[in-house]
């Protein structure tokens, strides 16, 4: 498939199509990233992989993810975003596909690898689309209502692939998680656009717009906010991918849930998500005035407040639980959109967005790595044999995930302060 640097946009394709083609699609990559979460209990009772084997499979997508958003980030600039983007939901369909069919801890490792990868090509191209697509004005919203891919695609994983799961086993669960992505590649093909017929960067031959976009994304890189809104957004994906990763295990094995009501539980949380994803955007257009560094640090501070509740409750309590998880959903899907992307491509013009992106994405999903393997291990130390019976402390991995979100919220409001000094 040839990559082309400016593709053909379809007949019939407007900002709004391309803006449902994005938002369903990236809905769709999630659904490919969340197959093994789902599936993560049942691979350990089974004896497939022990969790300590699981963090490091996990954190091989998070590892290939930063270093490919980097990459794919610098290159959304300057390719054909829907070929793009559909080869990398097409490639993440297949290892998914290939998943079913598994077995052993390095076939697991080099195929969650191979994701990370084809996952890095979806956020990039659908980011730099929407700054191309939509002016500055509106560029909030829509960013924020396009956002609710990460909670819809939650929200299908943790009811649609868990129901498949428990009804058919894991390895169908991978299988209808590769299904859903090649439906989207579908969708990517006839509805979403690489840009306005008459964006002005046409104008411009092939070679001066290189050497504009190569210059914007050198410029960013030497901008310090780029990179504490980047170090914000990795302790952020610490306490994200946590309860992505590890949110089932926990309520299951910590919590004493079975099954289907960790996983209905945690869609609360995904659902709850949409709310604050949706609503971010729009109310820091309208009432911020597009200042995004007072609802992040406020968004920062429930999230804490919910980790707290949610891993320091002594018992068992499904309401204080249920509430938890929407209030963290609502708080980390704003922060998804704030901290993830919205902020950092605010600060740089359209022709640097995907570097922009990349910038942030490689920062925070080293942190979403390194914190799969490292509460792999923190877990495993908690693990405790009684009477025959296996039982997990998760006191040390708690405190982990909360201390995080508390130092995401923290650099973000330095971040806030040295800014306003400097203006």
């Amino acid at each position: 498939m040839k990559l082309s640097f400016a593709g053909p946009v379809p007949a019939a394709i407007g900002p709004r199509t391309v803006f449902v083609a994005a938002t369903v699609a990236y809905s769709l990559y999630y659904v490919c990233r969340l197959s093994l979460p789902v599936v993560k209990s049942r691979l350990v009772d089974e004896g497939v992989l022990t969790p300590v084997q699981l963090g490091w499979v996990g954190s091989a997508l998070f590892f290939a993810y930063a270093v490919g958003k980097l990459v794919n980030g610098f290159l959304a600039d300057r390719v054909d975003l829907r070929r793009f983007a559909s080869l990398g939901l097409a490639g993440t369909a297949f290892v998914n596909l290939a998943l079913g069919f598994a077995g052993g801890f390095w076939f697991f490792f080099a195929l969650w690898l191979a994701n990370g990868w084809f996952q890095s090509m979806g956020a990039p191209s659908f980011v730099v689309a929407l700054t191309r697509w939509f002016a500055p004005k509106e560029r909030g919203t829509y960013y924020g209502i396009w956002s609710t891919s990460h909670n819809l695609g939650e929200a299908l994983s943790f009811v649609l692939t868990s129901a498949v799961v428990a009804h058919a086993g894991w390895r169908a669960g991978f299988g209808v998680a590769a299904l859903a992505g090649l439906v989207g590649v579908a969708l990517l093909w006839t509805c979403f656009g690489d840009r306005p017929a008459a964006h002005d960067a046409l104008r411009l031959s092939q070679a001066e717009r290189r050497a504009a976009i190569g210059a914007e994304q050198w410029r960013l890189l030497k901008r310090p906010a780029v990179w504490s809104i980047a170090a914000a957004s990795a302790s952020m994906y610490v306490a994200r991918y946590a309860m992505n990763s590890w949110g089932i295990f926990y309520l299951e094995k910590g919590r004493g849930y079975s099954p289907m009501e960790a996983s209905s539980l945690l869609s609360l949380s995904a659902v709850a998500g949409i709310v604050g994803t949706v609503l971010s955007g729009w109310l820091s257009d309208r009432w911020c005035e597009g200042n995004r560094f007072k609802p992040a640090i406020l968004c920062g501070a429930l999230n804490t407040a919910a980790l707290l509740a949610l891993l320091c409750a002594p018992d068992r309590i499904f309401w204080l639980d249920a509430t938890s998880l929407v209030v963290f959903g609502v708080s980390v899907g704003a922060l998804i959109c704030y901290l993830g992307g919205l902020m950092v491509v605010d600060l740089v013009p359209p022709a640097a967005a995907g570097a922009a992106l990349g910038v942030v994405g490689i920062a925070s999903y080293v942190g979403a790595g390194l914190q799969d393997v490292i509460s792999g291990h923190l877990i495993a130390a908690g693990q405790r044999i009684i009477a025959g019976r296996t039982s997990y402390d998760f006191r040390w991995a708690g405190g982990f995930w909360i201390a995080a979100a508390a130092l995401s919220t923290f650099t973000t409001f330095l971040t806030w302060r040295i800014s306003r000094r400097l203006s």
